[in-house]
């Protein structure tokens, strides 16, 4: 955790840009795994409670009283059993000293802090939850049905929040850098162990176990894969096969929980072909215009058509598309090759602070979300600001049930080869993603080491750093 000034700063701004009622942030609860004392591990606290108040024991909520400028740690210690089987923990008044509260009580008190404030008409800002332990809570507390909470969590709350975590300060940029040191590991442990006859498991537990060494665990669940077409494909019994390009989408959270997420395709056999190069080499060019045009005051809704214009007119040297490249990209054919957003925010978590609300988080009243299939998964389209914090990830996806279900529409016949979309169904995907800092005046990769991706830089790191298997 950082020194305790800094939670009280944070508290106080909260307060600030609240206003007035009572704050209340809800910490996790232990998470069952297959019955009720064999839980998922390791434990992990919510971000925001994280932000604000530091502690990441479960069982604890912290509220913040505007009006009265109070702050309260609620939680109960724990008994004599629990020091058991799990040892001695801090009570609940010194982890409440250590982020500088100086009232702490059980949590059974909590109710009567809520109905405190119901009865004087004062507001109780919450944050939308996400875990079914926290809306039943809430029930309890506030007489609101799970049903009801989304709508009723605290619009003012939302975006006071968003407002502090999305400009990321130079601790934090810290903390991100040290889970970039992670993800690099991993990666590099991707690349040098892979080669044909290993299972896509294999090689994908290697780079989980790195993440579990090094930091706290994995930012999400690692996607390691030689169907690089399917987005979120994470790591199945296959065979890795010569000829085949993998690819491995992961990231680490550090001690502290601040995250990394990054993105490498290279062959299982460590030679790309020459089609594989072709592909790639768009991919390559797209990423590094990102890293060019990023910088405080462009939305990154622009950053991400201009990637797509790119695409569009690399795809038409190669003839997968034709036709005018504005109407295209207009119309939205890119979709077919491109079907999410080029990146997202990121920070204590690796789509930061996506439960508060995509609409509130990526976007504002100068721009909203698109509706177009591929454009509505841009997770990001706002303005940069100096110390965002954000992830470059363009690719380039062959999906067949997608060919086939757009040629059987008619879709967008104008702009793309479906004859020659035909023979890529065996192809996969290519993707590539690194986290970025927006500084004041452009941007900076995170990390004191870039993972290769330059095709020739990764033939050679996979030919000069192979491992062979430890089992």
């Amino acid at each position: 955790m950082f020194n305790k000034e800094v939670y009280v700063e944070r508290r106080a701004q909260l307060k600030r840009l609240v206003k007035s009622g009572v704050i209340v942030l809800f910490g996790n609860n232990e998470s069952p795994n297959n019955y009720p004392s064999n839980s998922y591990y390791p434990f992990r606290q919510d971000s925001s409670f994280l932000y604000y108040f530091g502690q990441k024991r479960d069982g604890l909520v912290g509220v913040i009283d505007c009006d009265n400028d109070k702050e309260i740690l609620f939680g109960n210690d724990i008994d004599i059993e629990d020091i058991v089987w799990y040892g001695s923990v801090d009570s609940v008044s010194n982890l409440a000293a250590q982020v500088g509260v100086s009232d702490s009580r059980p949590m059974a008190r909590l109710q009567d802090i809520c109905n405190d404030a119901k009865k004087a008409n004062r507001k109780i800002h919450f944050l939308p939850p996400y875990r079914f332990d926290t809306k039943i809570q809430i029930m309890d507390l506030l007489g609101l049905h799970p049903s009801q909470q989304k709508e009723a969590a605290s619009v003012e709350l939302i975006m006071a929040v968003i407002k502090m975590r999305q400009v990321k300060t130079d601790i934090e940029i810290v903390e991100i850098e040290k889970a970039c040191a992670i993800g690099y590991k991993m990666h590099t442990t991707a690349m040098r162990l892979t080669k044909p006859g290993l299972t896509e498991k294999y090689v994908g537990g290697q780079v989980d176990g790195v993440a579990h060494s090094m930091g706290e665990q994995v930012s999400f669940a690692t996607i390691f894969t030689q169907h690089g077409e399917i987005m979120h494909g994470t790591p199945s019994y296959d065979i890795l096969e010569s000829g085949r390009l993998a690819l491995c989408d992961s990231g680490a959270e550090n001690s502290e929980n601040y995250c990394s997420d990054n993105t490498r395709t290279f062959p299982v056999n460590g030679k790309f072909t020459q089609r594989q190069l072709e592909i790639y080499s768009i991919v390559e060019a797209c990423h590094d215009y990102a890293l060019e045009v990023s910088k405080p005051g462009v939305f990154y809704y622009d950053v991400h058509m201009g990637v797509c214009r790119m695409m569009i007119d690399r795809l038409k040297e190669i003839g997968l598309m034709k036709g005018d490249t504005e109407e295209a990209l207009h119309a939205g054919a890119h979709a077919m090759f491109l079907p999410h957003g080029l990146g997202h925010m990121m920070g204590l978590d690796v789509h930061d602070m996506e439960g508060l609300g995509q609409h509130y988080v990526g976007f504002d009243d100068e721009i909203q979300p698109s509706e177009q299939f591929g454009t509505a998964s841009l997770r990001c389209g706002k303005r940069l600001q100096e110390g965002f914090v954000m992830t470059d990830e363009p690719g380039i996806y062959f999906i067949p049930a997608l060919i086939d279900d757009w040629r059987a529409r008619g879709l967008h016949r104008d702009f793309l080869n479906y004859d020659l979309l035909e023979t890529y169904k065996d192809f996969g995907g290519i993707r590539l993603e690194d986290d970025i800092l927006i500084t004041a005046y452009g941007c900076r990769m995170l990390g004191d080491k870039i993972i290769p991706y330059h095709p020739k830089d990764v033939e050679e790191y996979m030919a000069n750093n192979h491992i062979d298997l430890w089992f």
